[in-house]
């Protein structure tokens, strides 16, 4: 049986779940959520780097991202940041839609599914 890796796993979810080369996150949302559309997108992509570079990969082993904004008109501020993020040629599949976060504060949440 392959053996199933989960980082910082509390009761209810792990940060990041490993098997057979692929790296699944946990929606990431920023530590500090006083900060602005910029700020916060900035932050979670921070987050997300040291994440994938726990599990040895990174952002040009990206296969899906599933993002969630408090106010979809974010959208223009966070592709101009996930583009500058993202290696050329290397944009995954993507899904970006306006949801009800869990806290009111949080404006971005992302989740990827990636492979080493």
């Amino acid at each position: 049986m392959s053996k199933i890796l989960r980082t910082n796993a509390n009761p209810i979810l792990s940060a990041a779940v490993e098997y057979h080369g692929f790296v699944f996150t946990q929606g990431v949302v920023a530590r500090n959520l006083d900060l602005d559309m910029e700020g916060q997108t900035k932050d979670v992509l921070e987050q997300i780097d040291a994440l994938l570079e726990q599990h040895g990969t990174d952002n040009t082993r990206l296969l899906q991202a599933q993002i969630w904004l408090k106010d979809i008109n974010d959208r223009e501020t966070l592709n101009k940041l996930w583009s500058a993020w993202l290696p050329e040629g290397g944009a995954p599949a993507r899904a970006c839609v306006q949801g009800i976060l869990a806290d009111p504060r949080m404006l971005v949440e992302i989740m990827l599914i990636t492979t080493k």
